[in-house]
């Protein structure tokens, strides 16, 4: 797996390329929590176009991101969201709590200016 950061205002994108497995999942929470943190941002964004494969421990990666930001007042959005991975959020039910968006601009819409 890798991870590219980048910011937006409030908001920490993390694009990710590769499998999101139990291997891999405590890499993502550890560095997206240090960057969150340094930045000192309340959203999240996910860049997932590029992830082959996400089990149960990928999901929980992203449960948790959820979380810290609801107690920060933010917002996480997925964007560009590969087919095999809108099926694992459909399957989930993940996205009655996270929305998918298209690209980052309409993510951002989202995460920033609290559009529904």
């Amino acid at each position: 797996m890798e991870l590219n950061f980048s910011k937006r205002n409030r908001t920490l994108i993390i694009k990710i390329d590769g499998e999101i497995d139990h291997h891999t999942c405590e890499i993502l929470r550890g560095e997206a929590d240090c960057a969150l943190e340094k930045m000192g941002g309340k959203n999240i964004i996910f860049r997932m176009g590029g992830v082959s494969f996400m089990d149960s421990s990928g999901i929980g990666a992203v449960i948790g991101r959820y979380k810290i930001t609801q107690r920060l007042g933010g917002r996480i959005a997925v964007a560009e969201a590969n087919d095999r991975v809108q099926q694992i959020f459909r399957l989930s039910a993940m996205q009655s709590l996270i929305p998918s968006f298209p690209n980052v601009d309409s993510a951002l819409e989202y995460v920033e200016g609290g559009k529904e």
